[in-house]
């Protein structure tokens, strides 16, 4: 049985700061680049392994799946998916580690 999706705050945040960015050009182009990113957290739960394991951590239960440029971070938990973080793929993991190891995202 799949588990359910859970989103942290900090993704929520993420997913709505990177439409605010894009959606200063085109808001068209914030619209397509959200929704792909949904639509493809939206295919973990059904296959929680599908993403590789984020490199910087190495930790089987952490992944991330790639939309665009955008890194789609979550964590395996028992009973559901965590999406813990949404970056673009040029910024460093480093400030969001301890948020994406840890029990710090919400449920």
């Amino acid at each position: 049985m799949a588990r359910r999706l859970g989103w942290s705050p900090e993704a929520i945040e993420d997913i709505e700061s990177i439409a605010d960015y894009i959606g200063r050009d085109s808001q068209w182009y914030a619209k397509t680049v959200t929704t792909r990113i949904i639509e493809a957290a939206e295919t973990i739960p059904a296959f929680p392994e599908i993403g590789r394991i984020v490199p910087e951590i190495g930790k089987t239960s952490i992944r991330e799946l790639f939309a665009y440029s955008y890194r789609i971070i979550y964590r395996i938990e028992p009973e559901q998916i965590l999406i813990a973080a949404v970056i673009h793929g040029s910024r460093l993991l480093q400030p969001f580690e301890q948020h994406i190891k840890g029990g710090q995202a919400g449920k």
